[in-house]
């Protein structure tokens, strides 16, 4: 489809401007295209488009379209980018890419057992709630500490980097300052040799404010979409 074609260009042009403003590589910006809003034929044609990294917020919804003959023998690297449930896990390793909801230990224990059983070694990222929200998943600060501390205790998972979403109120203000508080997070562990690369954060309405920020994946939906039925 050309508008998918179109789309995605103009998505990718502005990931690259808004690296260059911060004095950034763009291709140190990966995009992941959020196909929940679409059918499996429609995010087929994104792959082809050359977005093979697409995000699932539902488990089901990535099992289906997996699974589905449209998306056979296409590069498709799924991330997981909305919440998991621990019975969800054991389908969900083999599928998946990165996993970029960790939000307890329970749930990283969890899917460290799935990896082990398929050996895979699971890429993950630990989210954070940087927002204080209660309605939004992820850890505290605190928590967050407390669990990277341990992280040798899972060895079958890789914790490649940290995940959060801004305040719901689509304010850019606030939604810079959430995510300035996980890249200080993150600069903050590694002062103590723990390694999280990867920041996560950043969607249609707020993805260049995160990468004035740090963002080194953003996960951009709606954008794509435009004039798609």
């Amino acid at each position: 489809m050309q508008a998918i074609i179109d789309n995605l260009a103009r998505v990718r042009q502005r990931i690259a401007d808004a690296a260059r403003r911060a004095g950034r590589d763009p291709s140190d910006v990966q995009l992941v295209g959020v196909s929940k809003y679409v059918s499996a034929e429609v995010s087929a044609e994104l792959v082809r488009a050359d977005c093979v990294d697409l995000g699932e917020s539902r488990p089901q919804q990535m099992w289906d379209k997996a699974a589905s003959t449209v998306m056979a023998g296409l590069p498709v690297r799924w991330h997981m980018i909305g919440h998991l449930q621990r019975n969800k896990v054991n389908r969900t390793v083999p599928i998946a890419e990165v996993i970029h909801s960790v939000d307890s230990p329970r749930l990283l224990q969890a899917i460290n057992d799935a990896a082990a059983q398929v050996g895979k070694r699971q890429r993950v990222l630990l989210e954070v709630n940087c927002s204080g929200e209660p309605a939004k998943s992820g850890l505290t600060a605190e928590e967050l500490r407390q669990l990277v501390a341990k992280l040798s205790d899972y060895p079958a998972t890789e914790v490649c980097g940290l995940m959060t979403m801004a305040a719901g109120d689509g304010n850019l203000a606030t939604a810079a300052s959430n995510f300035r508080s996980l890249r200080v997070l993150r600069d903050e562990l590694a002062t103590t040799g723990v390694s999280l690369p990867h920041l996560s954060m950043g969607m249609s309405g707020d993805f260049e404010v995160a990468i004035a920020e740090g963002a080194t994946i953003v996960r951009v939906g709606s954008a794509l979409w435009e004039g798609i039925a």
